[in-house]
């Protein structure tokens, strides 16, 4: 019999757990499903995690250091910045859904709100700030709106694609879309550089 590897079982728990709760939310999700395809014992994911309302939280924690890992903060380069967002968010379409299920279920109280995922968002503000400072996006507009927005264009057709099939019509070219996002950003947030 090999040995236990318990930090191989916690990432195949964390695997099984992201696919599960992206795709039955908290209420939805089975710890049952998560053992079987984790090839884990139950009674293991309670050690490690706790209840699955916990384990939720550790999925979504995990889940946005991954993309913390993956995308810049660094937004003087606006066209980075845009498509390393866009083709995160394609890749892993998980973690548009696990924050849908956590806004569904936990509301704004109960969100996951560990000091990493705020300092990561402050992080962004703050570069927004300094690319404020340098004259490359507008500085009439507070920071935060300024990523608020930025998230909502990128994130908005790929968290509903439906709505995105409805409204652009079936089979849109992703990179014409990604064109027009582009174009739009650069109107709104920095409107000088838009006609370049």
């Amino acid at each position: 019999m090999a040995p236990r590897d318990p930090e191989a079982t916690k990432a195949r728990i964390f695997a099984a757990a992201t696919a599960e709760f992206a795709t039955h939310g908290i209420a939805g999700a089975r710890v049952d499903r998560i053992a079987a395809n984790a090839k884990a014992n139950k009674q293991l994911i309670y050690a490690y995690f706790g209840d699955k309302e916990q384990l939720f939280h550790q999925v979504l924690e995990k889940t946005m250091l991954a993309v913390a890992e993956a995308v810049t903060t660094d937004i003087e380069d606006l066209d980075v910045w845009i498509d390393q967002h866009i083709d995160y968010h394609s890749e892993h379409p998980e973690l548009l859904r696990l924050l849908m299920w956590e806004a569904l279920e936990l509301g704004v109280e109960n969100a996951s709100a560990g000091e990493l995922r705020h300092g990561r968002y402050r992080e962004k503000r703050e570069k927004i700030e300094v690319a404020q400072r340098k004259g490359l996006i507008r500085e009439d507009m507070p920071a935060g709106q300024i990523l608020m927005i930025l998230m909502s264009m990128i994130n908005y057709p790929l968290a509903v694609p439906q709505v995105a099939e409805f409204t652009l019509g079936p089979g849109v070219d992703p990179e014409i879309s990604r064109a027009w996002i582009k174009d739009a950003i650069r109107r709104i947030v920095a409107p000088e550089l838009s006609a370049s």
